[in-house]
């Protein structure tokens, strides 16, 4: 069987042609054995191949199971015990007194009033200078000229009693003189002799009781004038008035207590911090030892001053005792105004260059370790990254550190001053970026 060979077909075994569509037309038989159908080369289906990542499937997933059970076995054991630890050093050591106080002056004089009465002028107001001697108030004086009066009338009527009572004891005095001398001529009987000495000398006591009359009535008079007197109230200082608590037409009774009519600071270019120290920070305070304070209408800005007086009465005020310690300060640009509270800090002790360990190795316990309070102990890490426990003896001691006066710690050495917990530990095996930032508790 010839073909053209422009005719491109090609020869396919019976069992392995792929039946076509039905618009092809049938093929032809002939009358060889092998039965062949020629069909177009661009007619045969090309074969295709299986994807190569299908057999990467099994392994990866087999993989990322082994790794996610390595992960969660690991993260779900005991991590490691993992410490934080500063390192001891040289520097300056502070240690303050913290306290409150009230500024005031130096010295402050509260004038009052001993007698009472209407206030009839006043001539001195607030921030007013006065001098010593200088009129400040007048008190109605007219109840107490009345007074004068009355008491000068009673002196006059015991002057009038006392010559009476003189010119009395004059009379009786001649009448036993001559009782005397006619009983000497027998003219007259001693009866009548004792009666003239008895008139005589109740005569005479009744001059004595007419003069202390008189002087109780000049003590009256001179007491009204005294009243009088302090019915004008002066200054018993220069200074400046710092309060004036009264206003005219205002009554004062001065009974039992004597009313405060002013306060006059002497010198407000220098005044004094009254401080309320708590009996546990008063040992180390002490005439002397520097202090500074800020005040809340300079906040920026400190004031210096020098402890003057430590008092030892103590101050019970809801059963919290402190101690009263005085503190002067210079105010010659007079910012401070009597009354304004002071947040003081006292200076008790300050070395520039001690060997020093944190306070937070101090405060740390190890788990499971007894501890003796009466000891100041901390832990140091060795060489080998073991803690060791160390006994120190301390000295003074500020906010954060505490001076290391004996014991084994050298400049350098590791003290501990806590424990990392579970979270911080997770937090630090985190990529960066991965932690997810500060956690609100």
């Amino acid at each position: 069987m010839t073909t053209d060979p422009q005719d491109v077909t090609g020869q396919v075994p019976a069992p392995e042609i792929v039946p076509t569509h039905a618009a092809q037309p049938p093929a032809r038989r002939g009358p060889l054995t092998d039965r062949t159908v020629i069909v177009p080369a661009e007619r045969i289906p090309p074969q295709r191949r299986k994807p190569r990542w299908g057999r990467l499937v099994l392994p990866a997933g087999l993989l990322l199971l082994a790794g996610a059970g390595a992960w969660f076995w690991w993260s779900n054991g005991p991590p490691p015990v993992r410490y934080k630890t500063t390192l001891v050093d040289r520097g300056p050591i502070t240690a303050i007194v913290t306290a409150t106080g009230t500024v005031n002056p130096v010295i402050s004089v509260q004038v009052g009033s001993q007698v009472s009465g209407k206030i009839a002028k006043l001539f001195a107001d607030f921030n007013s200078v006065v001098t010593q001697g200088q009129v400040l108030a007048q008190i109605d004086q007219q109840p107490f000229k009345a007074r004068v009066s009355q008491a000068r009338a009673a002196v006059k009527s015991a002057n009038g009693n006392l010559d009476k009572a003189k010119n009395m004891a004059a009379q009786r005095k001649r009448e036993r003189d001559r009782m005397a001398a006619l009983r000497k001529q027998a003219f007259v009987s001693q009866a009548d002799l004792d009666l003239a000495d008895t008139n005589f000398r109740d005569a005479d006591a009744h001059v004595e009781v007419t003069q202390a009359q008189l002087d109780q009535a000049e003590a009256t008079l001179a007491s009204a004038e005294l009243d009088l007197g302090y019915t004008t109230i002066y200054s018993p200082v220069n200074g400046i008035v710092v309060s004036r608590n009264v206003d005219v037409g205002q009554t004062v009774v001065a009974s039992f207590q004597t009313p405060t009519l002013f306060v006059i600071a002497q010198d407000l270019t220098r005044m004094q911090v009254n401080a309320n120290v708590s009996e546990s920070d008063i040992g180390g305070v002490a005439e002397g030892k520097s202090a500074s304070f800020r005040v809340d209408a300079y906040p920026k800005q400190f004031f210096e001053g020098i402890v003057t007086q430590v008092r030892n009465a103590p101050i019970n005020i809801q059963n919290v005792v402190t101690y009263d310690v005085v503190i002067t300060v210079d105010n010659r640009e007079l910012k401070l105004k009597p009354g304004m509270t002071a947040n003081v800090t006292i200076v008790t002790a300050r070395k520039e260059n001690p060997l020093r360990v944190p306070n937070g190795a101090l405060r740390f316990r190890m788990p499971n370790v007894p501890v003796d309070r009466k000891l100041a102990q901390v832990w140091v890490l060795d060489d080998t990254a073991a803690p060791r426990q160390a006994t120190l003896t301390t000295g003074i001691a500020d906010s954060l550190f505490t001076e290391v006066v004996e014991g084994p710690l050298q400049e350098g050495d590791l003290v501990i001053v806590g424990m990392e917990t579970a979270e911080e530990q997770a937090q630090k095996k985190l990529p960066p970026g991965f932690d997810g930032g500060p956690r609100m508790r």
